[in-house]
């Protein structure tokens, strides 16, 4: 049983383009910025958010131009190439949908791949969701930690962004404009609920490896008490617990103090990151988001994708000039706590 498509989408086409430039390149240019997978495998098992079964996530190393890939390993290792077009549902996370095969809640995993700068991995998952570990990105940041990063024969590509695309849906919108520095983000909600409203609603990211890990990446997810009767009759959160999300009654936090003074807005910054990586490189530019969420993120990366004129594919990067601060091989995250 094979979950690949036969036909290519534009970001499909895109990655096979780009796979020919980083081979050719390899032999012309001994100072760029290289590509990076894992250095060695890493197992970790854990609850579905939403199956509430338990699963077994598997980080292995993948080779030059693999991409990012999700390989179900309970489906005859069907594979699922990370791609904006193959996010098919948006409810209540991020879900990868090729054929008869599925992953789903993807977002808070790739956030942290996003954050280490990972190029080419192979994610194997036993089960059609990546397990929820603790509602935050941090167990993903310390299973990468503990296996390593490994620098690849090849420059690193950037998709770097050269002009504003915005999407919008009522009065909710996201955009990613032109900036050459790196990547800024900037995110604002608004939930008319005490308990959220009584923090800061607006978090703005310099990203990189290191501010990622200390500023977003321990944010949990959050959940409401009225609405888990629902979502448990669709058969949804039914792995939700105290131990895996901020829980909200209808005045408060009912499982403790916050990891951030904003965590509400800091993990939607969290899902952000996630959601754009589905481009399938780091970004190079500026995202701007009021109220947005999964749909929105995935629509921004579809419309970004629909124009030639709006993007490019960077690999002349050098290891003095990579805007980004990614996490060097040998310099660990332990020094952010992980």
């Amino acid at each position: 049983m094979s979950a690949m498509m036969t036909n290519l989408s534009s970001d499909d086409k895109m990655r096979d383009i780009q796979t020919d430039e980083l081979i050719m390149n390899n032999n012309t240019d001994i100072n760029y910025y290289p590509a990076r997978t894992l250095a060695t495998p890493i197992t970790a098992t854990g609850i579905g958010l939403h199956s509430g079964k338990e699963v077994t996530l598997t980080l292995r190393d993948a080779p030059i131009g693999t991409g990012i890939v999700f390989v179900r390993t309970d489906l005859d290792n069907a594979h699922i190439p990370m791609s904006a077009t193959l996010i098919q549902d948006t409810m209540m996370s991020s879900n990868l949908v090729a054929g008869d095969a599925r992953v789903g809640t993807v977002e808070h995993l790739l956030s942290a791949v996003s954050a280490c700068g990972l190029d080419n991995l192979y994610i194997e998952v036993n089960a059609s969701e990546i397990p929820i570990m603790d509602g935050s990105a941090a167990p993903f940041l310390f299973l990468i930690d503990e296996a390593g990063v490994a620098e690849q024969p090849a420059p690193k590509a950037f998709l770097k962004i050269k002009k504003t695309v915005r999407v919008t849906d009522e009065d909710k919108w996201a955009e990613l404009a032109p900036y050459d520095d790196g990547f800024l983000m900037h995110f604002e909600i608004d939930f008319n609920h005490a308990a959220i409203k009584a923090t800061e609603q607006t978090t703005s990211l310099d990203f990189s490896t290191a501010n990622f890990a200390r500023e977003v990446g321990q944010a949990r997810t959050f959940g409401f008490l009225k609405d888990l009767e629902m979502l448990k009759k669709h058969n949804l959160a039914l792995g939700g617990s105290m131990d895996n999300a901020v829980v909200l009654d209808e005045t408060s936090v009912v499982n403790g103090e916050l990891r951030y003074p904003n965590e509400f807005v800091r993990h939607k910054m969290l899902d952000a990151v996630g959601d754009l990586f589905v481009i399938g490189h780091n970004i190079i530019g500026k995202f701007n988001a009021y109220k947005s969420g999964h749909a929105l993120n995935n629509a921004l990366i579809r419309a970004v994708l629909a124009d030639d004129s709006a993007y490019e594919i960077v690999t002349n990067y050098d290891k003095n000039s990579c805007p980004i601060a990614f996490i060097p091989p040998k310099n660990p995250l332990k020094n952010e706590g992980f």
